[in-house]
């Protein structure tokens, strides 16, 4: 659990200094996509940071639920209880005895795993919204072009003889809708990209303290097996079944006879 926690922890460090580094070294060319439309761009920047800031939030989240973890797979149990995901599982297993039934165990899990997914909904729900903000820009500058080809071919008069100069001075709001369109997009698929990548981090780092509190909880799980009273009283019920069984088989026995 340990080196895959700080796996997914290094991960993030390495890509979120990879993307710093890439913005440095273009910082012109970035410089330039996003202010062909400053504030949509600028939003989506801002989204882009919040998510990144959210990821890093969530994985350091997760430090308390693996010392807890850790400690008490170790078997040294302390008072302090793990503050978010693991804190039910925390208080049932403070009171219980060292062995627990299968269905106390699938319920357990099924609780970390709701609890988990509910922890990732904001980072998802961000890395939509940068796609959707990238095809609201597309949307936009698709809408910005069209119109200023409208408008520049509704202006032309073909019969002036600075037609051309007049189509090159027009040319300026459609060429700034193409623009819009194509950095929106880009800065939101990569975005969403980013913000995505971040996400499955999280989402590993949280899967390996699941599986190590899955094979601690399994390890000490008894399979209840049947009284012998229960025996006796499903018993009746099988004969009765039985008995209904074998006559429905002659039934059908006697009935391909006679055809």
């Amino acid at each position: 659990m340990t080196r895959s926690f700080h796996g997914a922890l290094n991960r993030m460090a390495f890509f979120t200094a990879f993307v710093a580094a890439l913005l440095i070294m273009f910082y012109p060319l970035f410089m330039q996509i996003a202010v062909s439309n400053i504030w949509l761009n600028g939003i989506i920047i801002g989204t882009s940071l919040f998510g990144i800031g959210l990821c890093f939030v969530e994985i350091f989240y997760l430090v308390p639920e693996y010392k807890w973890l850790a400690g008490y797979v170790r078997g040294k149990r302390t008072g302090k209880l793990p503050p978010r995901l693991l804190r039910p599982v925390a208080l049932m297993l403070n009171g219980r005895p060292k062995q627990i039934s299968a269905t106390t165990l699938n319920g357990m899990l099924e609780m970390i795993l709701l609890r988990m997914d509910d922890s990732r909904e904001s980072v998802r729900y961000i890395t939509n919204t940068l796609i959707f903000l990238g095809l609201l820009g597309t949307f936009w500058g698709l809408i910005l072009t069209v119109g200023g080809f409208a408008e520049l071919i509704g202006n032309l008069n073909f019969s002036d003889e600075t037609v051309l100069q007049s189509m090159q001075a027009g040319l300026s709001r459609p060429l700034a809708g193409m623009a819009t369109a194509f950095t929106s997009s880009l800065m939101g698929l990569a975005g969403s990209l980013i913000v995505g990548f971040l996400g499955l981090q999280v989402q590993l780092a949280q899967n390996a303290i699941f599986n190590e509190l899955e094979e601690y909880l399994s390890s000490h799980t008894r399979v209840a097996t049947p009284s012998a009273d229960e025996v006796v009283e499903v018993l009746p019920q099988i004969n009765l079944a039985t008995r209904e069984l074998t006559r429905t088989v002659k039934k059908l026995s006697k009935s391909v006879t006679d055809i």
